[in-house]
């Protein structure tokens, strides 16, 4: 698999926490111009960054919207969302 590929399913992947982000978080949706290309730049993947730095500027060069969003850090993949659970057993 070449890199640019690779580059574009990390950033499906990174896009889609972001969505999930922003469902979670509405109010950062009205922050972002709606004819801005959003841009994320993730500080834990240095490499990742620089590429989408990289698409960021090329757009900017042409003349386009660009919000960068610079991203902090992700929690670990977890299996399952639920935090906490409770067994009651049924008395017969």
């Amino acid at each position: 698999m070449n890199k640019e590929k690779k580059m574009i399913e990390r950033n499906i992947e990174l896009s889609a926490e972001f969505s999930r982000y922003l469902f979670e978080h509405p109010e950062i949706e009205t922050k972002i111009p709606v004819d801005a290309e959003i841009i994320l730049l993730p500080e834990f993947d240095k490499e990742l960054k620089e590429f989408n730095l990289k698409l960021g500027k090329d757009i900017e060069a042409g003349n386009g919207k660009v919000t960068y969003v610079v991203i902090k850090n992700i929690r670990p993949k977890t299996l399952s969302r639920i935090e906490n659970i409770e067994l009651e057993s049924a008395v017969g």
